[in-house]
């Protein structure tokens, strides 16, 4: 089936609308809460999504700009410090940051309904496609959404929409053993998840002996390190699915510290 743009704008846009219901109620205070993203508040987690939000809109309307800018910031022996950029938006109040994240959402949406799914475009490391550009919005709203949940003491309702963010940490293997220095099994890994309606899904050859079964929420809240491998309900059978579940990540960047086992609860 072909990809639809307009299905994952779609899906982009109803995973944004249930992290503004948390947030558009919220005291300027409460955006200060801490979240279980080790010095990360509430307000850093709206300010990260709507920065990248724009980051991915110029990678898209102007790659050429977008990958100059990211150039000059490599020679420069830097690199995308999400803390840096996190404490460079905290003088915003919680109106602004969520008047930001609206705008720039909104301006996110328009534009990547009309790319071809195809298109490649620039970004923190090989170009990607338009279509698992979005996908990548979608799993990063739903993560950084996790974390404003979990500060809020709210259990959100799973979804379908699981699915992208599964597809990605599925498709993350090869880098999650890249960014810590590994090289990747040569076993291949077979994933099969049951989705919030029950169906299931699956990724990876049927009869490979190394397996990732269990509840898709569980595999999500692994691979974007919401949760410690031990806290979710998954069963991990083989050397390779073994070693790719205790460093698996579904986000770019530097390898992240993930969450102390039993933090969350």
């Amino acid at each position: 089936m072909p990809i639809s743009m307009e299905a994952l704008a779609d899906d982009l846009a109803a995973e944004s609308a249930v992290l503004r219901e948390l947030l558009a109620p919220l005291p300027d205070p409460d955006w200060r809460r801490d979240t279980p993203a080790a010095g990360w508040t509430i307000a850093d987690q709206v300010s990260h999504l709507a920065h990248f939000d724009d980051v991915a809109v110029r990678s898209a309307v102007d790659p050429d700009g977008f990958t100059a800018e990211r150039d000059r910031i490599v020679a420069g022996g830097g690199g995308i410090d999400p803390d840096a950029i996190a404490a460079s938006y905290r003088e915003l109040s919680g109106a602004a940051l969520l008047a930001w994240f609206d705008d720039a959402r909104g301006r996110l949406l328009e534009v990547f309904r009309g790319l071809d799914p195809g298109l490649r475009v620039p970004w923190f490391g090989p170009p990607m496609s338009a279509a698992s550009s979005l996908t990548a919005r979608i799993m990063e709203t739903w993560a950084h959404g996790q974390d404003v949940a979990d500060a809020l003491g709210v259990v959100r309702e799973p979804t379908g929409r699981l699915r992208h963010v599964a597809h990605i940490g599925v498709g993350a293997r090869a880098f999650s053993f890249a960014v810590h220095g590994r090289p990747v099994p040569d076993e291949p890994v077979r994933v099969e998840l049951t989705g919030p309606a029950g169906e299931v899904w699956t990724w990876g050859p049927a009869d490979a002996t190394d397996r990732v079964t269990g509840p898709a929420l569980d595999f999500c809240l692994a691979v974007t390190q919401r949760r410690h491998r031990d806290d979710v309900g998954l069963t991990v059978t083989g050397p390779a699915a073994t070693a790719w579940l205790e460093i698996a990540q579904a986000f770019a960047g530097a390898p992240g510290t993930g969450r102390e086992r039993g933090a969350v609860r």
